[in-house]
C-alpha cells in the first residue's frame, strides 16, 4: 500500500543521526585525516621547545632542561659543547620535523578530500533516491527549484562544514590544551593574560551564532525561490517568447535577485562585524603578550628562549581560539542546511504494503491480482489541501470497453485517474476503487502502476533520442517494438522523415518536437507497456481531428482487449466510447452513451452543439 506514513522501523532523523548516517561510507577517511592532523599538531608543538632549548641551553648558559632519555642521548654524542659546535644537527632536526609535518598535512588533506567527496556522493545519491520515492502529493507541495537547491548548495554547505570544521575539532582541542600546558609551565601569569580573551571570543561568537543562522536561513530560502524562477523560465522559454513576456520575466528575476543579493549583503555585514571584532581582540591579545613578555624578560623572570617559545605557542593558541569562533558561525549556516536536507529525508516515502490502509482486508494474490477486470468507483470523495475536488462519485467501466470522461477545467477529471493509478491515495472513509472486484488499496502500488498505462495532459519527454523516450518503459526494447507502438500512435511516419530518424535527440522536455508530435511520442511510450488499462488524459488535444480518429481506430484494432479511458474536452474524441461520464464541479451530472446523452439535451448536448457549429460559423465568416 502506498501511504504517506513514516517508514516502518525508522525513527525520524535528528540532525546528528542524519549526519552519522550519511558518514557511514566515508567515516574511515575522516578518522585517518583526524589522526594525521593530530600528528601535525604534535610536531608543531615540538619546534618551539627545540628552539627554546637551543637558545637558553645550547647558545646560552642555562641548565639543560629536557627529558632524561634526551639528556643521555646528548651525553653520548658529546654533550652540550658538541651540539654548540654542530648547530647544523639542530637545524637538520628542525627540518626533519618540518618534513614530517608536511607529510602528515598531505595525508590529512588527501583523506579529508576523499571523505568529503564520499560524503557528498552519499548525500546526493540518498537524497535523489528518497525524492524518487516520495508521494506525488509531496512533489505538488514543493517547488522544483527549491528541491534542487537543497540537493546542491545545502549539500555543499554540509560537506564544507564536516570536512573543514568538524575534522578540525580534535586538532583545535589538542592545540589549545598543549599550548596552554607549555605556556603555563613557562610563565603562569602571562598564560592567564593570554586566556583573558577566550571568554570574550566565546561570548561574542555565541551572540553572532543566532544572528548568522537566521540571516542565512533567509538567504537559503530566497536562493531556492530564485532557482525556481530560473528553472521555470529556462524550461518554459518557448511560452515566454510566444507571449512576449521576456521583459516581465526579466524584471521578475531581477526583483528576486535583488532581494537575494540584499539578504547576502546583510549577512556579510554580520560576518564582517564578527570577523572584525575577532581580529581586533586577537591583535590586542598578541600585542599585550609581546609587551608583558618583554617586560618579564628585562626583569629576569623569563628567559629569551621562553619568550620566543611563548610567543610561538600564543600564535598557535590564537588560531584555534579564532577557529572555535569560526566554527560557531559556520555551524549556524550548516545547521540551516542540515535542517533543510532533514526535511526531505524525514518526508515519508511511499511504502508498498498491501492492505496497510484497510486493516483486516482480504489480500489476494499477495497484492498482485489479475488486472483484466471491471473498474468500479464506489462513493468516491476526495479533497486536496482542504478543497473538495470529487463528491460521491460512483460508476463502473466494463473490462475491454472504451470509457469517456468530459468536464470543464477543475471538474476533477484528472484527479479520478490519479486516484485510479494511486498517484493519490484514497482514504478508506472516502469510498472504494476496485479492479476485478479487488480494492486497489489492497494491491501493491507498483503492481497497479505497471498495469495502468497513463498519458498525462502535459507530455514530458526526456533529453534523449526518440527511440530512448519511447522504449524507456523496458530495457533493451527492440526497434521493431518501438516502431509498432509509434505506428499505432500515428507518429512513425513523422519520425522517419527526420534526418536521424529514431536517433533524433528531442532536446530538453522534447523542445525540438511540435506539440502533436510530443503527445503522440508520449502515447507510443505508454503503448510499449501493453497494459490492460490505458488512460489518455486529454493527451490528444494537440493533434488534429483526423489524426485523433486514426489513433483511436488503431487502438481499437490493435489493443481491443484493453480497457481504454479517454479524458478530453473534444466531443469527437469521446463520441465513439461505449459510455461517457460528464463531470461538473466534482459531481457526476450525466452518464451514458453518445446517443443517450444527446437525447437528454443536457451539458453534453450543449457542448456538442457548440463544438459542431463553431467550424461552420468560422467557414461562413471566412466566405
Amino acid at each position: 500500500m502506498c501511504t504517506n506514513k513514516p517508514e516502518a522501523g525508522r525513527q525520524p532523523y535528528t540532525k546528528v543521526s542524519l549526519i552519522l548516517d550519511f558518514l557511514r561510507g566515508s567515516i574511515r577517511y575522516f578518522v585517518i585525516s583526524i589522526l594525521s592532523a593530530l600528528c601535525v599538531t604534535g610536531l608543531d608543538m615540538l619546534s618551539p621547545q627545540l628552539i627554546r632549548t637551543t637558545v637558553d641551553c645550547i647558545l646560552g648558559d642555562n641548565e639543560l632542561n629536557v627529558p632524561e632519555f634526551l639528556r643521555n642521548l646528548i651525553g653520548r654524542m658529546g654533550g652540550v659543547e658538541y651540539l654548540r659546535g654542530h648547530l647544523w644537527l639542530i637545524g637538520g632536526l628542525i627540518l626533519l620535523l618540518a618534513l614530517l609535518s608536511v607529510a602528515f598535512r598531505y595525508l590529512f588533506m588527501l583523506f579529508n578530500a576523499k571523505g568529503a567527496e564520499g560524503l557528498v556522493e552519499t548525500m546526493r545519491n540518498r537524497l535523489f533516491s528518497h525524492i524518487q520515492r516520495l508521494p506525488f502529493s509531496w512533489h505538488m507541495q514543493n517547488q522544483t527549484g527549491d528541491i534542487i537547491q537543497r540537493c546542491t548548495s545545502d549539500v555543499d554547505m554540509v560537506k564544507n562544514f564536516v570536512s573543514e570544521q568538524l575534522t578540525s575539532v580534535f586538532r583545535i582541542v589538542i592545540l589549545i590544551v598543549l599550548s596552554l600546558a607549555f605556556m603555563f609551565s613557562m610563565n603562569p601569569r602571562l598564560t592567564l593574560v593570554a586566556l583573558a580573551s577566550l571568554p570574550i571570543i566565546i561570548a561574542y561568537s555565541a551572540y553572532f551564532h543566532s544572528k548568522i543562522g537566521s540571516e542565512f536561513m533567509k538567504c537559503d530560502e530566497n536562493e531556492g525561490i530564485l532557482s525556481t524562477i530560473a528553472q521555470e523560465n529556462l524550461t518554459g522559454v518557448r511560452v515566454v517568447r510566444a507571449f512576449g513576456r521576456e521583459k516581465y520575466e526579466k524584471d521578475r528575476f531581477e526583483k528576486q535577485n535583488n532581494i537575494y543579493t540584499n539578504l547576502w549583503l546583510r549577512l556579510c555585514r554580520f560576518l564582517a562585524l564578527f570577523w572584525g571584532a575577532g581580529d581586533l581582540i586577537s591583535g590586542l591579545q598578541v600585542m599585550l603578550i609581546v609587551i608583558l613578555g618583554a617586560v618579564f624578560c628585562v626583569r629576569g623572570s623569563m628567559t629569551a628562549g621562553e619568550f620566543i617559545a611563548f610567543i610561538s605557542y600564543n600564535s598557535m593558541l590564537t588560531w584555534p581560539v579564532r577557529s572555535l569562533g569560526r566554527m560557531i558561525a559556520e555551524m549556524s549556516k550548516a545547521g540551516v542546511s542540515i535542517e533543510r536536507i532533514r526535511y526531505i529525508m524525514n518526508s515519508a516515502a511511499e511504502t508498498d504494503i498491501p492492505g496497510a490502509v484497510r486493516s483486516g482486508a482480504d489480500i489476494r494474490d499477495n497484492g498482485m491480482p489479475d488486472m483484466h477486470g471491471d473498474i468500479e468507483f464506489r462513493n468516491v470523495s476526495f479533497s486536496y489541501a482542504g478543497a473538495p475536488v470529487l463528491s460521491d462519485i460512483s460508476f463502473k467501466i466494463p473490462q475491454g470497453t472504451t470509457f469517456g470522461i468530459l468536464g470543464g477545467t477543475g471538474s476533477g477529471k484528472s484527479t479520478l485517474m490519479y486516484l485510479l493509478n494511486r498517484l493519490y491515495d484514497l482514504p478508506p472513509e472516502n469510498g472504494r476503487i476496485t479492479i476485478g472486484g479487488v480494492d486497489i488499496a489492497d494491491m501493491k502500488g507498483s503492481w497497479v502502476r505497471s498495469h495502468i498505462g497513463m498519458v498525462l495532459q502535459e507530455s514530458f519527454l526526456f533529453s534523449r533520442t526518440i527511440a530512448e523516450n519511447i522504449g524507456i518503459t523496458r530495457r533493451n526494447m527492440s526497434l521493431s517494438d518501438i516502431r509498432w507502438a509509434a505506428s499505432i500512435a500515428c507518429v512513425d511516419e513523422a519520425i522517419c522523415d527526420f534526418t536521424n530518424g529514431y536517433d533524433t535527440v528531442v532536446g530538453e522536455r522534447g523542445v525540438t518536437l511540435s506539440g502533436g508530435q510530443k503527445q503522440r511520442t508520449a502515447i507510443a511510450r505508454m503503448l510499449t507497456q501493453r497494459t490492460p488499462i490505458m488512460v489518455f488524459d486529454d493527451s490528444l488535444s494537440a493533434v488534429d481531428s483526423e489524426t485523433d480518429a486514426r489513433i483511436r481506430q488503431a487502438l481499437k484494432k490493435n489493443l481491443g482487449g484493453s480497457t481504454v479511458i479517454l479524458i478530453s474536452h473534444r466531443v469527437t474524441t469521446l463520441m465513439q466510447a461505449e459510455n461517457i461520464l460528464v463531470l461538473d464541479k466534482g459531481r457526476i451530472v450525466e452518464l451514458g452513451s453518445h446517443e443517450e446523452l444527446m437525447k437528454k439535451n443536457g451539458i453534453y448536448r450543449h457542448i456538442y452543439d457548440m463544438q459542431m457549429t463553431l467550424p461552420e460559423e468560422v467557414a461562413a465568416h471566412g466566405a
